[in-house]
């Protein structure tokens, strides 16, 4: 029977329709069987018209799905739709099948300028987010697994919510479970047998169709369906007139009772008439099986990609062969499965489903037998195969004569000679920026994070907190493909775009720490052309901006921006010199900032105090000719805001705690600042604030309190002395302050004050008679550290240049 004998009913021939569930095994099988048995002179596919230049690549070698078709509007790249397939899909199985048997195969769905024009319409009257604006969207409406084909670009605008057509037939067959009854029915068919018609599942798939869109109000189907049947209706005639043999459609099942409808040509194109157009480019684009699944956010998803990957692929025993699988898994996780394990496990899940009245043992069965005889019953080891195998990792690729932007391809480029493949799965990536390819590596990912293309994202590293080290964490997902097409308007190549991008972003900056941001991502990211612009923007809003907040926030940025410079050799002078220009200006500033805040300004302008104290660590005093002693000056204005009563407490109690860790303030000079602020004529309120600033912000403060007894006890006299009817005022403040500890110190504080001050005695951090402590520094004790401290700080001209390291900078190492 050829396909154009196969009409409904018996009646005048008609095309072969073959509707399918997308990413469904055993409707990919099901195409292809059809497809051998009637070999049509034409496959027509629901999909974008203008991608069927594209259907030649499908051909190629290097194509391996996942893959999607990308298409985007040419003056709006960020307004995009993709089209996935992977092997298992019908609609790709087609496409293959048309190729190998030299048949015409196109696209028929509504096209790509249509439907993303029609987007933009809607968005112009708000009927989308900004976030969705800005998305590369999947091509299906949500719950239309079973309905709409890829080519539905609708669901990257609010989708319009419609029955699920797979939980419908599901539910009229008596199953609360869509996907299990689908498996039963569909999908374990081909490892079952069936009657031997090749077309009979197309015939009752459609028949159902057909009675659930009658059941719908108005035929079951919104504006847009309307419209893209239409459409997928005249270009069914038009293969029909051009075409000697019969013609084969491969489309969402939902569509079909709608494509085989007797409409007339006239109503058709009038329904079509005065669609909104644009210009859209398409290419062909890496996906993943993460993003075929429901999980990662796709409407039209399915549970489980790597599950019916392996139904599809698999010739014979799929349980067996899968179980195979899952123990590989976990052996190589360190877990003992050995073969009697797999053989338990694959009677088990046989037994599971003759107990539900399954044909065969679906991934519910086989979930369960891996959980009772491989994970002793444990969901942790299981959610590792479900990540690894049942979802997958696998990420596709596509030939490197796919259209594409020029940036993408000098992106390619780059990535190949950096040798640095982009992957589906989470790794991390540990860089030294003292080697060539490690720095350039870096360079890279810096640049594509100031681009928007977030590839990799900075990690702790793990080991080393040294600026010559770096950690990433990749991951490529298909949207960044949107991303790159994006950023292609800032440039040709990866340099030049990431260059216009700093200095469009360092012209419309909101403030100075946007700028000095930017700078420091222009010295990381090895941007040198940007960076003389970006400094004379920097300085610009320097010179105008009066608000120490604003100036405290925007110097740690510049002075991390210098300590990168040194390590990946830039000249950073101008940089040095508008830091140590900044910081002069917050020295002067604030003092007089510090007047009269509110406790929520109070605590912020602490943060600004602790910022700027580091900073000013870093920057050293000979960082700008012109500009020496910024430490001693700033030691200076730390004095001056300790002894200020107008400065709130947490500020000064902060002061006094950094003066007393540079070693300026002396122990018995930092008491009596405590018992000042302590005193009975200090408000408790302003009391608990000074206590928090000198020991709370997870500054070390409780290790400080557990060596300095005296401290303790001055804090404890205080609390204890506080009146009943204010301690509930102070309490959380000084339960925020003393809920940082960590947990032994906060127990071993505890155990302290419950021995009280007679039984622990007096104990200070200096003076001599102290249990632990000497009069003097023990050089000979400190001394012995050194190999080891060497050793952390790597061999001599690995790491930056270094002073001479003798054991009297280790103070405090002889305790």
């Amino acid at each position: 029977m050829t396909g154009t004998d196969r009409g409904r009913g018996g009646g005048a021939p008609g095309p072969l329709l073959l509707g399918v569930r997308h990413h469904g095994p055993g409707s990919a099988r099901a195409v292809r069987a059809a497809l051998e048995a009637a070999r049509p002179g034409i496959v027509l596919i629901e999909g974008p018209p203008e991608a069927d230049a594209l259907i030649p690549l499908a051909a190629d070698e290097d194509m391996r799905p996942p893959v999607a078709l990308l298409a985007h509007a040419v003056d709006e790249p960020g307004r995009s739709a993709f089209w996935p397939l992977a092997e298992f899909s019908p609609e790709w199985v087609a496409l293959r099948w048309a190729l190998e048997h030299d048949v015409p195969a196109r696209f028929i769905d509504l096209p790509a300028a249509h439907s993303l024009a029609w987007r933009s319409e809607e968005d112009t009257q708000g009927e989308d987010t900004e976030e969705e604006d800005t998305e590369g969207e999947d091509a299906e409406t949500a719950g239309e697994e079973a309905g709409a084909g890829p080519g539905d670009p609708s669901c990257a605008s609010a989708p319009e919510v419609r029955v699920d057509p797979l939980a419908a037939l599901a539910g009229a067959a008596g199953h609360d479970d869509p996907e299990r009854w689908w498996e039963d029915v569909v999908e374990h068919q081909g490892h079952g047998g069936g009657d031997g018609d090749a077309l009979a599942p197309f015939t009752a798939l459609e028949e159902a169709m057909g009675a659930l869109r009658e059941t719908e109000e108005g035929g079951g189907h919104d504006g847009r369906d309307l419209v893209r049947e239409a459409y997928m209706r005249l270009q069914v005639r038009a293969a029909q007139r051009d075409v000697a043999g019969g013609v084969a459609v491969v489309c969402g099942a939902w569509h079909v009772p709608a494509l085989r409808r007797k409409v007339a040509a006239t109503a058709d194109r009038a329904l079509l008439k005065g669609l909104p157009r644009t210009k859209v480019d398409l290419t062909w684009v890496p996906w993943t099986y993460r993003r075929l699944s429901r999980s990662g956010g796709y409407g039209a998803g399915i549970e489980s990609p790597g599950w019916y990957a392996h139904l599809f692929g698999a010739a014979d025993r799929p349980v067996e062969r899968w179980l195979t699988k899952v123990a590989g898994l976990l052996r190589d996780e360190g877990r003992t499965v050995s073969s009697a394990h797999v053989i338990e496990a694959v009677r088990l899940a046989g037994t599971l489903a003759v107990l539900r009245g399954r044909p065969l043992a679906g991934l519910g069965e086989t979930t369960d037998a891996v959980r009772a005889v491989m994970c002793d019953g444990s969901d942790v080891p299981l959610a590792l195969v479900r990540d690894r195998l049942v979802v997958g990792d696998v990420l596709g690729e596509v030939p490197a004569g796919a259209p594409a932007v020029p940036l993408q391809r000098d992106l390619a480029r780059v990535q190949r000679r950096l040798r640095l493949k982009p992957e589906a799965r989470l790794r991390e990536l540990e860089l030294d920026l003292r080697k060539d390819t490690d720095a350039s590596r870096s360079r890279l990912l810096h640049r594509l994070r100031l681009l928007g293309v977030g590839w990799g994202e900075p990690a702790a590293s793990r080991g080393s907190t040294g600026t010559f080290r770096e950690t990433w964490r990749l991951r490529w997902e298909p949207e960044l493909s949107v991303r790159v097409a994006e950023a292609g308007v800032w440039g040709t190549t990866v340099l030049a775009a990431a260059t216009a991008k700093a200095e469009a972003d360092a012209v419309t900056a909101r403030d100075l720490a946007e700028v000095t941001a930017l700078a420091e991502r222009c010295l990381s990211a090895g941007l040198p052309d940007a960076l003389t612009p970006v400094m004379r923007i920097l300085a610009d809003r320097a010179a105008l901006d009066t608000d120490v907040g604003h100036l405290a926030r925007a110097l740690p940025a510049l002075v991390r921006s210098l300590r990168y410079g040194d390590v990946r050799g830039t000249d950073t002078g101008a940089l040095a010199e508008v830091a140590a220009g900044l910081a002069e200006r917050v020295f002067v500033g604030l003092p007089a900032a510090c007047a009269a805040l509110d406790a929520d300004a109070a605590d912020e302008m602490r943060g600004h105090v602790d910022a700027v104290h580091g900073a000013v660590g870093l920057l050293g005093d000979t960082s700008a000719p012109g500009h020496g002693g910024l430490r001693s000056r700033w030691q200076r204005v730390l004095r001056t805001l300790s002894t200020r009563d107008i400065v709130p407490g947490v500020v000064r109690g902060r002061a006094v705690r950094l003066l007393l860790d540079d070693g300026v303030l002396a122990a018995d000079e930092a008491a009596r600042f405590m018992g000042l602020a302590l005193s009975r004529g200090t408000p408790p309120a302003d009391a608990a604030a000074w206590i928090e600033g000198f020991v709370g912000g997870g500054s070390g403060g409780g290790l400080l309190l557990l060596h300095d007894e005296r401290l303790l006890a001055l804090v404890d006299a205080w609390l204890t002395g506080v009146a009943a009817e204010a301690f509930t005022e102070v309490l959380p403040l000084l339960r925020r302050t003393f809920a940082a500890y960590e947990p032994g110190v906060r127990r071993s504080l505890g155990e302290l004050v419950r021995r009280g001050p007679e039984a622990r005695g007096r104990v200070t951090t200096a003076g001599p008679g102290i249990p632990g402590f000497a009069a003097d520094l023990d050089t000979e004790r400190a001394d012995a550290v050194l190999p080891v401290v060497r050793l952390l700080l790597g061999p001599a001209g690995d790491a930056p240049a270094r002073t001479g390291l003798d054991g009297n900078d280790l103070v405090g190492v002889g305790a």
